[in-house]
């Protein structure tokens, strides 16, 4: 099935509700013909009022806009504007069988019977959906259900595809099998698709790229894996993961270095004005004391499966948490080396 993929442009689009609140400051965004794009922040971030902006839902502050390829669609209504949606919930019709969910849209923009077929057969056979056509959204599981909600989202060619949280209702385990799969489906539907969740390992696992929001307005915009190693704004430093924040003293700061345990470590030249960086757990090193490391105590140890995570004590800086690999024999009490590789430190203030 044929889709068409357009890039789309938002251009200082905001919104302001009617007792003065700013749902979303100013934004400018553009997403790539063909790219999954997830607006990715916690609650109350703006995310899901610029997807309601983009689908229509709601209407923009004055001077807003918002373009689908080369159509300004900022004044046009939802059923105008050739979107496609996803919710939580899947919204299925409970008492239609697989192939009449698909074919709703369909069957209601009055699409012949014989083309409604043909078109349901192949999104059947493309969302993996064969053999179930007959069945009821109570007959099947929650990757099915998923799998049906694309399918008739899709079914009537939207020109941009949006998904509001479509896995947030469920539990973990099954929530990490179906983000794969959701990722695999808009990889081969190939269509634009704008994705909101607040689930960091859900943005990184489907989408191209992340938009990160925080208090109504988008702070950095990326690949996943180059937001998580190298972020430009704190907030998304600590959103991205979990850090520790290193404190340093005016002295140590005059000399460029970072002090931890003891031990005296060289701040990149970038960082070295700067009073606090931040690391990740996974990237402070834990072995026997040695020459040249810092000196910690072990406070706490907590096993997790595929790690085990330490929390230490060093001079000068406040409890540290550290990921190391699950057969690591440190017990709380013990004496530790510690060692950062200042490449991986991370700046705690907004870049200019």
């Amino acid at each position: 099935m044929e889709l068409e993929r357009i890039p789309v442009d938002i251009s200082s689009c905001a919104k302001t509700y009617a007792d003065g609140t700013r749902g979303l400051l100013p934004t400018t965004l553009h997403v790539e013909p063909g790219e999954v794009l997830a607006l990715l922040g916690p609650s109350g971030c703006g995310k899901t009022t610029l997807l309601r902006l983009i689908a229509g839902l709601e209407s923009p502050d004055e001077g807003s806009r918002i373009v689908f390829g080369d159509q300004d669609v900022t004044d046009r209504p939802v059923e105008q504007r050739g979107v496609g949606m996803v919710f939580q919930s899947y919204a299925l019709f409970p008492q239609m069988t697989v192939e009449a969910n698909i074919g709703y849209g369909l069957r209601i923009r009055g699409v012949a019977p014989a083309e409604e077929r043909r078109l349901v057969g192949e999104l059947v056979d493309l969302t993996r959906l064969g053999g179930l056509e007959k069945k009821r959204p109570s007959e099947l599981s929650g990757g099915q259900r998923q799998r049906v909600a694309l399918a008739r989202a899709v079914a009537v060619r939207p020109r941009v595809l949006l998904l509001d949280e479509p896995l947030a209702a469920l539990d973990a385990k099954l929530k990490e099998s179906l983000r794969d799969e959701l990722a695999e489906l808009l990889r081969r539907l190939h269509i634009t698709a704008i994705h909101v969740t607040h689930d960091q390992q859900e943005a990184m696992a489907i989408a191209d790229r992340l938009a990160v929001m925080s208090a109504g307005r988008i702070v950095q915009i990326g690949r996943g894996e180059d937001l998580y190693r190298a972020p430009q704004h704190p907030f998304v430093a600590e959103f991205l993961g979990r850090v520790n924040r290193l404190q340093r003293a005016p002295d140590a700061v005059a000399v460029g270095v970072l002090h931890l345990g003891g031990a005296a470590f060289t701040c990149p030249p970038a960082w070295k004005a700067h009073t606090t960086l931040l690391i990740r757990p996974e990237d402070l090193e834990v072995g026997a004391p040695q020459a040249g490391w810092g000196a910690a105590t072990v406070e706490q140890r907590t096993f997790l499966g595929d790690r085990v995570q330490l929390k230490l004590r060093a001079e000068g800086q406040p409890l540290l948490v550290a990921d190391v690999g699950r057969d690591i024999a440190f017990r709380p009490g013990d004496s530790v080396g510690v060692r950062i590789d200042p490449d991986r430190l991370m700046t705690s203030q907004e870049f200019a």
